[in-house]
């Protein structure tokens, strides 16, 4: 890895600088398009980028970018390459429609001030926390209309080029307050680092007297018994929280009226959205080949990133940016609970002003029908991102990896989304990276196969969240988008249904820590759902998981989750020390919940704090998005309404019921783990035969 990083200013910045500074940093990083991470991608030196571009938070800004996956011959070759581009920025400036669609995107999320499923109070707090710590007016960083207004003001007077030119000039190209760190692997570290820790404390238990070691060991037990002891119900009393009553008996219902346009199915979620038009449009997938599943994700992408006839890329992401507030593409899978086949979609989501719908709708026509799958460099640069991804994910998040592989253990969906996104994908990525330049026509030929089996009138959704009066307006641009789509008949392909080997599974990586996972399938083993299933794999993790994974354990984290879609249970930890041990409390669960004891406190803050992730706080186009995948998915509004009671209603009689539930992880789940070699030795040593041992890297 090699990257450059700058101190940008010594103290801190006014409010109009850091705002140029932030649609500085878009311009040249912000999209695929942007010249500075186009060209470092482009000059194939490395695999990905790094570096996150500008970081304000703290009281000195700085900015860093780099390059993952560089020969040691390239090393200053990259340095050179990111000075010199930054020189040509500076001279030539950036395009009017570059910085239109910059403007656009970023005066777009200002605006909007969308922040996800993250409660909106507590970002505009932590916005104000970053000048508030250093003394400075806490209100600042939220009063952004007048600095975007000067900005703008500025740019149509001077033009962009003597505003962001200077920037790059003073903060980046003669700004000597630089570092370029080089980084090479060494693949003994981990072993080094063991070895020179064991010496370390053998030197110091050779140095402590008998007495010293027995104070230690009486230290270590205390220590592990004051981790394992439950707080009282006395201490937890002293939490202040809601009563059952506080909390309202009813689901939040999402106004939803099904319509039809053009024989299409329609949603609408009538909302107050401040104007903007949210739309989903969903193509079945189950028409495609089994053999073209891989493709699906990088056929995503190149649908938003490569040209038309008439358009490059660039100028197709900067249209984008300009008219709209953003547009993505995407696969989606799940289990329906009681149905054999998976719901698998690939989803067309858009957002824009309700006086750009005509144009939202246009542009999201343009991505999927008119964007051609010729531009094979470009595609190799995916290929190798996507490869560099999986490998970080790999290291950083191997806890997903390793739910997803339990998954494709388990049931179909979670084959499907394994192919698209776990080790079988890493995999499939890593021969591609061949073919590209092999077979690229064979490659072409494939992803134009993948559009003509998905877009089809036939079968397709639409989702529409608006007030009213947008809602009625759009209509007619979706009339036209919806004609524009071909009506062929979508032919059900082969079944997918594909399971991977049922074994435990170890998947071996250079780590320090390891990620373990267990599952099973509760629905196979006669377990019919109930809503108590909730509350109660919520408290597990909370006490059982947290007092026993994490606290006396010495794992970053411990979760376990219940698909109720797919009936899947499933235990993970988090950069875990440990391995068997893990293994071990997973299998203690069910004999956890038999002699659980708990007071009527406990319980009820156990159901108020699972009502909680219920009827977790979401913004309109989320509430109209969750409307769709229930409607997907065939979950009503009525079985949501059984649940809840069933979740209010919760008893301690249900918790030890569910310890013969959770029993069929203990006896017939599978363990997948991403974990360190040594460790994983050590396993198969201690239960010979345990793991399946599977290196992907």
């Amino acid at each position: 890895m090699v990257s450059l990083n700058w101190l940008l200013s010594e103290e801190p910045l006014d409010l109009e600088t850091e705002l140029a500074l932030g649609f500085l940093d878009h311009l040249l990083l912000g999209t695929p398009a942007s010249p500075l991470r186009r060209i470092i991608l482009e000059s194939g030196l490395g695999e990905a980028i790094i570096g996150g571009g500008v970081e304000d938070e703290l009281l000195q800004p700085q900015f860093s970018i780099g390059l993952k996956g560089v020969s040691e011959d390239d090393i200053h070759k990259v340095e050179e390459l990111i000075m010199n581009t930054l020189q040509n920025i500076v001279e030539e400036g950036f395009s009017p429609e570059a910085v239109e669609a910059s403007m656009n995107t970023i005066e777009f999320s200002l605006r909007e001030n969308n922040t996800g499923s993250f409660p909106r109070g507590l970002s505009l707090m932590l916005r104000s926390i970053g000048k508030w710590i250093y003394d400075m007016d806490p209100f600042e960083p939220l009063r952004y209309e007048k600095p975007l207004l000067a900005l703008k003001a500025r740019i149509s007077e001077e033009g962009s080029k003597a505003v962001f030119s200077p920037l790059v000039d003073k903060f980046i190209l003669k700004n000597c307050h630089r570092v370029t760190i080089e980084m090479q692997p060494d693949p003994d570290k981990a072993s080094k680092d063991e070895a020179a820790e064991k010496e370390v404390l053998e030197k110091v238990k050779a140095s402590m007297t008998e007495e010293d070691l027995a104070e230690l060991a009486r230290a270590t037990q205390d220590l592990r018994l004051k981790q394992e002891t439950p707080d009282t119900p006395e201490a937890l009393r002293t939490v202040p929280s809601l009563s059952l009553e506080d909390i309202p008996r009813k689901p939040i219902y999402v106004p939803t009226e099904i319509g039809d346009v053009n024989g299409v199915k329609v949603l609408r979620h009538n909302l107050f959205t401040n104007d903007v038009v949210y739309s989903e449009v969903v193509f079945d997938m189950s028409s495609l080949k089994k053999e073209l599943l891989q493709l699906v994700p990088l056929f995503c992408q190149s649908l938003l990133e490569m040209g038309t006839k008439d358009m490059d890329f660039v100028q197709l992401n900067q249209l984008i940016g300009r008219k709209t507030g953003g547009i993505s593409v995407y696969p989606f899978t799940s289990s329906i609970r009681g149905k054999v086949d998976p719901c698998t979609r690939m989803i067309l989501r858009g957002k824009a002003m309700a006086g750009r719908t005509e144009d939202l709708f246009n542009l999201m026509s343009c991505v999927i029908q008119d964007v051609q799958f010729t531009d094979q460099q470009r595609f190799k640069q995916f290929v190798s991102q996507s490869k560099a991804e999986m490998e970080s994910r790999l290291r950083g998040s191997g806890h997903g990896i390793a739910a997803a592989r339990m998954d494709a253990k388990l049931n179909v969906a979670g084959w499907i989304s394994e192919q698209m996104g776990g080790i079988s994908y890493l995999e499939f990525l890593q021969d591609l990276e061949k073919k590209v330049d092999e077979d690229w026509e064979g490659i072409s030929s494939s992803l134009e196969e993948i559009r003509k089996s998905l877009l089809s009138r036939k079968g397709c959704l639409v989702n529409m969240t608006a007030d009213d009066k947008n809602l009625e307006n759009s209509t007619k641009y979706l009339s036209k988008f919806l004609d524009s789509l071909p009506s062929t008949p979508s032919i059900k392909a082969d079944s997918w249904h594909s399971q991977l080997s049922p074994s435990n599974e170890a998947i071996v990586i250079p780590t320090q820590v390891n990620y373990v996972g267990k599952a099973a399938n509760l629905y196979e083993s006669g377990y019919k759902l109930n809503g108590s299933a909730y509350v109660i794999s919520k408290y597990i993790g909370n006490t059982w998981l947290w007092d026993r994974v994490r606290v006396s354990g010495g794992a970053y984290g411990g979760s376990c989750e219940f698909d109720t879609h797919s009936g899947v249970f499933s235990f993970l930890s988090y950069r875990d020390p440990n391995l068997l041990k893990t293994l071990v409390v997973y299998d203690g669960t069910a004999d956890f919940l038999r002699g659980l004891e708990l007071d009527d406190d406990t319980l009820t803050k156990a159901i108020i704090g699972t009502i909680g992730d219920v009827d977790s706080y979401q913004l309109p186009d989320a509430k109209g998005y969750s409307s769709l995948l229930r409607h997907l998915l065939g979950v009503t509004d009525e079985e949501r309404e059984i649940r809840r009671e069933e979740i209010l209603s919760t008893t301690v009689k249900d918790f030890k019921e569910f310890a013969d539930a959770v029993e069929a992880v203990k006896e017939k789940g599978f363990v997948v783990a991403v974990a360190s070699p040594e460790d994983v030795i050590a396993a198969n040593s201690e239960r010979p035969g345990f793991f399946d041992v599977k290196k992907v890297l």
